[in-house]
């Protein structure tokens, strides 16, 4: 890249790194994780499950949208200057490279060491008579009663393939000697691995006794008992596949009467997508495959031929066995202070607790369970006057939503909810909740037209005296209290009288009519994020041209924003340092003489998927962090309504820089160096240093903390 013959022109394609090929590069990530020994076995289990489900929302969403572009013949460029079919034919090479590692590693590697552990995959051609006795009742009691073989032929259309099923295509010959074609599909509410009855293993040398457990693949058992289906009829052959459906449905809101409905439709209509990916076994026939393209429409160089699995989700029921000698060993959420008074002694409210300063808490290492008692103290209290939420992610069985609606049915209050019905994968979830919502008298509202609503706010009003006090919680991650131990989020509780006014306002343009264009202290999206945000970068230019050191940090899950890309190179050519901490994709090339070699990119996944974002500049010492929700991606900048909330109080600036982004940026252990190149390699630590892995060092230090405070 150095050898370019204008590296310095920033329009130059070759300095950019494709989104698609990158998001690509983040799934080898999650590879090595799951071949990382380092990582208990079943954790590794884990990323490969995790791989696969990443795979599958990357062909519905990404492939998909790439197809659609290709097809409509608007060619949009990448970043890089490919066009959709330049990309699509990239992105083919590299996933069936991925596709067919991740299975070899599985077969190779982990399957033997499941094996030594006590955990058995079985097919089942090599069960005992008793296991296939056992197996097989299961199979008729149990996986027959939901079977539903669908024929083929001229008094039989073709049948509907569902999204992400995983199926079988049956031969079938009947007395005649007639050939006659059948699709059966594997329950998706059946575990796709039958736990077969477990037995004990050998004594530990702690005395305790692991079980064994074993299992058999649920396609081996129905391909084994087709008999049963096809009464009178002779089964010749069957033949798993797996199709992934186009999901990247654009919204048309301009046309919609009924938002609601309209989002109801557009789940209904992401069930017939185009296929755009079909994963078979290599030994496939030749006609069974014909069959099936022909028939699904698929263009041949979307399918795919494998070993299997076929789905790496079938890999699941694994994670829930009970042995945890095979798993990271638990991690119980601390309550620090000032707030752990208020839940041990109850002496005072977490309103007095918010009134004695800002609290920051950095999830899963501080628990969720604040956040939740705000909402409940909040919905209790009878001065309380309103709580209003965006909801983008909430999950099942949300207390959150409990609350919400408690305060309205119980308490009386005043309770206003943005859901965002466009999360996408989440629209079904959140139509319910919307809808329960509205049953019970909450003002519920979807948002902006054109825009996703994504920032993660909650205000509750309260009259004290003869006054009104906003109390603020603002966030990087979802209100969602499961996914809260297994990301690592951050938010913040305060009662800042400028933050509460611009929480207002925002709330009514989220909810009314509203063209405000400035904002005491927050950024938001799409009004003057990214204007903010650019000043303050060109800040850092200007700084160090005066002779100050520039520094720059992000944490954040992508950058792929050409426009703040451009302008983080300008940064490094006026030598400001820069330090990028980028989970996923990255379309910068650190490192090129003379344009980024004061630009360092890592990337951290381990056990808690990071999920924060965190913007820091140095500014001349008057050091400046924002966070929220908004990665650097054109549709955080431009389509999506984002908030980052400024971090003002010297002791948390300090705590941040210090004991967070300092502790990512010394990680040695699961921090992956990024290479011009696109490439990423784990950061080998250097003789003689201490071996840093960031997460771990969070955890160590919530709980060493607890300690020191009693």
């Amino acid at each position: 890249m150095a050898e370019n013959k204008s590296p310095l022109n920033l329009d130059n394609p070759k300095l950019y790194i494709n989104r698609e090929l990158s998001l690509l590069q983040f799934q080898y990530r999650v590879l090595e994780e799951a071949k990382d020994p380092r990582n208990p076995l079943l954790e590794r289990v884990k990323f490969l499950t995790i791989l696969g489900s990443n795979l599958d929302e990357f062909f519905m969403i990404r492939v998909g949208g790439l197809i659609m572009q290709n097809n409509s013949g608007m060619i949009d460029l990448s970043i890089d200057g490919k066009t959709p079919a330049e990309q699509l034919a990239e992105i083919r090479k590299v996933a069936i490279n991925l596709m067919e590692e991740s299975r070899q590693y599985f077969h190779n590697v982990l399957k033997p060491e499941l094996e030594n552990a006590g955990v058995h995959l079985l097919d089942y051609n090599d069960l005992t008579d008793r296991q296939r006795e056992s197996v097989d009742g299961y199979f008729k009691d149990v996986v027959f009663p939901v079977l539903t073989p669908l024929a083929f032929d001229p008094g039989h259309p073709f049948p509907h393939i569902s999204n992400l099923s995983l199926n079988l295509a049956i031969l079938v010959k009947d007395t005649d000697e007639n050939r006659h074609f059948a699709r059966l599909k594997i329950p998706a509410s059946l575990p796709w691995l039958v736990p077969v009855k477990r037995s004990s293993g050998s004594t530990r040398k702690d005395g305790t006794v692991p079980y064994n457990h074993y299992f058999v693949w649920l396609l081996q058992v129905i391909t084994a008992n087709l008999g049963d289906l096809f009464p009178g009829m002779e089964v010749v052959e069957a033949h798993p596949f797996h199709i992934t459906r186009n999901a990247d449905f654009e919204i048309q809101e301009l046309e919609a009467v009924d938002l609601l409905e309209m989002m109801e439709e557009n789940v209904r209509k992401r069930r017939f997508g185009d296929v755009v990916r079909m994963m078979v076994y290599k030994d496939m026939p030749k006609y069974l495959l014909e069959i099936l393209v022909e028939n699904l429409k698929i263009n041949r160089r979307d399918v795919y031929a494998i070993e299997g699995p076929l789905s790496l989700r079938a890999l699941s029921p694994l994670l829930k066995i009970d042995r945890y000698d095979l798993k990271d060993r638990p991690f119980v959420p601390v309550i620090r202070e000032p707030l752990r008074s208020v839940f041990e002694t109850h002496e005072n409210s977490i309103f007095h607790a918010i009134r004695q300063g800002n609290i920051l808490l950095q999830h899963p290492y501080d628990s969720f369970t604040p956040v939740i008692e705000f909402l409940r103290e909040a919905a209790r209290d009878p001065k309380v006057l309103a709580i209003k939420m965006t909801l983008y992610r909430v999950g099942n069985n949300s207390p959150v939503v409990e609350t919400l609606l408690q305060a309205r049915r119980d308490y009386g209050k005043q309770v206003a909810v943005l859901v965002e019905l466009k999360a996408r994968f989440d629209e079904e979830s959140n139509i319910g909740w919307a809808r329960m919502l509205e049953q019970e008298g909450v003002h519920v509202t979807y948002g902006l037209m054109g825009l996703k609503t994504h920032s993660k706010v909650c205000l509750v009003v309260r009259r004290e005296g003869e006054s009104i006090k906003r109390y603020v919680h603002l966030g990087t991650g979802n209100y969602n209290h499961i996914t809260a131990q297994l990301y690592e989020d951050i938010g913040m509780l305060t009662c800042d009288d400028e933050i509460g006014a611009d929480v207002s306002d925002l709330f009514n343009y989220l909810t009314g009519y509203s063209l405000k264009q400035d904002y005491n202290k927050l950024l938001v999206a799409p009004i003057n994020l990214r204007q903010k945000l650019t000043a303050l970068i060109q800040n850092e230019i200007e700084l160090t041209r005066q002779g100050e050191q520039g520094h720059i940090i992000f944490k954040m899950n992508a950058l792929v924003d050409p426009e703040i890309t451009r302008l983080l190179y300008q940064a490094s050519q006026a030598g400001v340092k820069i330090y990028l901490v980028t989970r996923g994709v990255c379309s910068l090339r650190p490192g090129i003489k003379g344009l980024s070699e004061n630009i360092r990119v890592v990337s951290i996944l381990g056990r808690f998927l990071e999920h924060s974002r965190i913007y820091y500049f140095r500014n001349g010492g008057n050091e400046t962090i924002l966070m929220g929700s908004a990665d650097l991606m054109p549709r955080n900048l431009n389509r999506r309504v984002e908030v980052l909330f400024p971090i003002e109080d010297p002791r948390l600036i300090r705590h941040i820089r210090e004991n967070i982004l300092k502790i990512y940026l010394m990680d040695n252990t699961k921090a992956r160096l990024m290479h011009p190149d696109g490439s990423y390699h784990y950061i080998i630590p250097k003789k003689g240093h201490q071996q840093v892995n960031a997460q771990e060092w969070f955890m160590r230090m919530a709980h060493s903390s607890m300690v020191e405070e009693k």
